[in-house]
């Protein structure tokens, strides 16, 4: 299993603030406000005795998974057993399970190029064969009807809206197409919704599970609530994947970090959503500063960044006197201090002319880190 490169500039961020250099981090997609005020406080209390904290129920305790279902129909107007909800090690904990249950090895799960490189290397890693869609700006890197009729034969796909590391979003026309065709065909649906409620068109995401209930849904309590480092993600399983997903969840991890299951009951506070709504006004602004600052970096195919707090785009001539965008990346941190994530993480093909900005340390972190880059490139490009 390839490494996941924006780790290894996370280490390298590390060496050189250990080393007393300043460094503007936009690499890693984690929300600088950190977990609600509420869920502080209630992680707290729970150090002090009164819950007992030993082991779970495999899918988590009934409280949380309660709240989640009602966080749907509240959300999406969905009418969800809490049955089918299951607590899980991070959306990542949630990924493994759901491709462990769903597919066998040598079976053909497609996914969009570029993507989370997770979803590649967790599925390879498990016999499956990858099928990536090569879903470049023209189709606003989201899979379409066309690119799947095209891809033979398949068990899967895996969709996400918004996306990393493009922060495209799929309608609910185009989610109610590709479910429908997935319906159709025999193809499970994998939705990977952790960045819902964060965005920028009106819309907090569309939910797969309102157009199919065949589809396994994603998410975390990481993104949108900026929990992170608590490792707690959840998905809604299909009835029949339910005793496979059981069985598997009970056999790899127990059950989910039992701590962070009580203290996220009060991520559903009114007081809990205004600090993750504010969070996301805070990566409008910074989303609006990249923006503003486009025609001076000169960078191309810009992908629409209609949510999630990324910004992924094409170096253009700017990476000129460099083979690729992790070079371009290590120079620019070692130069200006500023630490962006290289493309080549999100697609092996296409992704050595691109890079990845995360919005998540703010605006004012972003102004700073653009001005710094810009100066990089016309110091490498005078003429440009």
């Amino acid at each position: 299993m390839p490494p996941f490169a924006v780790m290894s500039v996370l280490q390298r961020v590390a060496d050189l603030r250990a080393a007393g250099r300043e460094v503007i981090s936009l690499c890693a997609g984690e929300p600088s406000q950190g977990a609600p005020a509420d869920v502080r406080r209630r992680a707290a209390e729970l150090m002090h005795g009164g819950v007992p904290l030993g082991y779970s129920e495999t899918f988590g305790i009934r409280p949380l998974r309660e709240l989640l279902a009602r966080h749907y129909h509240a959300w999406y107007g969905l009418d969800i057993d809490p049955g089918q909800v299951a607590l899980t090690t991070g959306s990542s904990g949630a990924f493994l399970l759901s491709f462990l249950a769903a597919f066998d090895p040598g079976d053909r799960v497609a996914l969009a190029r570029p993507g989370y490189p997770a979803y590649r290397n967790i599925l390879a890693s498990l016999g499956c064969e990858v099928v990536e869609l090569d879903c470049g700006p023209e189709r606003r890197f989201q899979p379409t009807i066309e690119a799947l009729r095209s891809a033979g034969p398949l068990a899967g796909l895996v969709v996400a809206s918004p996306a990393n590391p493009t922060g495209t979003m799929l309608s609910a026309a185009q989610l109610s197409e590709i479910s429908a065709w997935c319906a159709h065909h025999g193809v499970r649906l994998i939705s990977d919704e952790i960045y819902h409620g964060i965005s920028y068109t009106g819309s907090r995401g569309e939910c797969a599970w309102s157009h199919d209930r065949s589809a396994v849904v994603i998410s975390s309590f990481s993104k949108y609530w900026g929990m992170t480092g608590w490792r707690l993600g959840w998905a809604l399983v299909p009835d029949d994947l339910l005793t496979a997903f059981d069985a598997l969840a009970g056999n790899y991890a127990l059950c989910p970090p039992v701590p962070a299951q009580h203290a996220a009951i009060a991520a559903f506070t009114p007081s809990s959503y205004r600090a993750a709504d504010e969070a996301v006004a805070e990566f409008a602004a910074a989303r609006q500063v990249l923006l503003d600052r486009m025609d001076d970096l000169g960078w191309v195919d810009i992908a629409p960044a209609d949510g999630a707090f990324y910004l992924y785009a094409g170096l253009g001539d700017r990476l000129v006197g460099h083979p690729d965008s992790v070079s371009w990346c290590a120079d620019l941190l070692e130069t200006t201090g500023v630490a962006l994530t290289p493309g080549s993480d999100f697609d092996p093909v296409a992704g050595g002319r691109s890079v990845r900005v995360s919005l998540a340390a703010g605006a004012e972190a972003v102004a700073a880190a653009v001005d710094r880059i810009v100066a990089f490139q016309a110091a490498e490009h005078p003429t440009v």
